[in-house]
């Protein structure tokens, strides 16, 4: 049972049916956390400015998405999991083996699977990763840029994640198992 309501799109007003109004017309849909999120328009508007300003970076969004799923298996939530796994392969078109192997830090590519392993390891150390941790991600053609962004992601997914587990928003999305 859901914590926090889900409000109704047609039933707001204000800033909320402004925010509403714009994902609905960028995503054809409100998705449920988004409309959780609605009950404190400055939360929903500072989660869609920060996603919106990560999506004009280095990191593509198949990578944003990718870090998405390390994150969010990392921290047991599974609406995030659900949707990154759903944003991923219908929209990103990525190969449902590559977003099975995200959720566990892995990837073919080995600069992709150093900024996922940056992104586990920044969970499980909260935040507070070493010298030999940041030079892995160099050493394998991670940029300074591409590392601060993998840091933005992080936050932005620990976020979402820590939202939708204390608001055990309704999964909205087909459900993803577990690892």
């Amino acid at each position: 049972m859901t914590r926090l309501t889900a409000l109704n799109p047609d039933e707001v007003t204000g800033k909320t049916k402004d925010l509403f109004n714009a994902v609905q017309s960028k995503l054809g849909v409100v998705p449920n956390m988004m409309r959780t999120m609605g009950n404190s328009p400055a939360v929903l508007e500072g989660y869609l400015n920060f996603s919106g300003a990560l999506s004009h970076g280095k990191l593509s969004a198949k990578t944003g998405e990718l870090i998405a799923l390390a994150v969010s298996e990392s921290n047991s939530c599974d609406y995030c999991v659900a949707a990154h796994t759903f944003i991923g392969g219908k929209l990103l078109k990525t190969d449902a083996q590559v977003l099975q192997d995200a959720r566990k830090g892995n990837s073919a590519d080995a600069k992709t699977e150093a900024i996922l392993q940056l992104a586990k390891t920044l969970i499980s150390k909260n935040g507070l990763v070493s010298d030999e941790d940041v030079n892995k991600a160099k050493t394998a053609g991670v940029s300074d840029a591409e590392i601060a962004e993998t840091v933005a992601h992080v936050a932005l997914n620990v976020l979402t994640n820590y939202f939708n587990n204390t608001a055990n928003t309704q999964i909205d999305f087909p459900e993803v198992s577990s690892l």
